[in-house]
């Protein structure tokens, strides 16, 4: 039995193998005071249903991702390393995650193991080390539960069918924002609801495509 998003509440939709991720969650004092439903979703499976390059897809770009990361980082003097191999497979933490019903301070407890001290919780290693870290020995066997699995299946399909396309993403008056740079218009946003609603933003949202596809 799973359970499925609630979209009438505040959503934020994250996966452990973002940078950008763990920077926003470093900032959740400046976050909208609203109880935001903390949500597991694999990255790769959103890049896939929307057909998208993932950055490390793209040499250039990967390069610049952690550069940009880490400049980000620096500039809001956030602690940050990166692990030793990016990208890695973050299932076994986001079903830790998924089995912990983690709320904000379990979650920023992974992200720092792999974002403030460069550890990977990909490996059997590195896994049972952040295991340890946030006090779930026995989550090597958690995360087996096939109620789990179902769980982070579940939250992914549902995103998707929210319209959710990456991490980290807020879900708010049946919008999202997406991305790191997006907490100034979250803010405002919150704020003044009624800007969603404006003629301009209306008008550029239903924009016709000047391509053909």
């Amino acid at each position: 039995m799973t359970d499925g998003i609630d979209a009438t509440q505040p959503l934020w939709f994250y996966d452990f193998v973002s940078p950008f991720t763990y920077l926003l969650l470093e900032q959740h004092e400046k976050w909208p005071d609203f109880p935001f439903v903390f949500t597991p979703v694999p990255l790769y499976e959103l890049q896939a249903r929307w057909g998208q390059i993932p950055n490390y897809g793209v040499p250039a770009k990967r390069v610049y991702t952690y550069r940009h990361a880490l400049f980000r980082a620096e500039q809001l003097g956030i602690g940050f390393k990166m692990p030793p191999a990016h990208p890695f497979d973050s299932t076994r933490p986001l079903l830790l995650a998924v089995a912990a019903k983690a709320d904000v301070q379990l979650t920023r407890e992974i992200f720092r193991f792999i974002w403030r001290e460069g550890r990977d919780p990909s490996t059997d290693e590195g896994f049972a080390a952040l295991c340890e870290r946030v006090g779930m020995p026995d989550g090597p066997e958690l995360i087996q539960r096939e109620d789990v699995k179902a769980q982070l299946q579940r939250n992914v399909t549902d995103a998707i069918e929210l319209g959710v396309f990456g991490v980290p993403t807020f879900w708010l008056n049946d919008q999202l924002f997406w991305g790191e740079d997006a907490l100034p218009m979250v803010l405002y946003c919150a704020r003044t609801p009624n800007w969603l609603e404006s003629r301009e933003v209306k008008r550029i949202s239903a924009l016709p495509s000047g391509l053909k596809v």
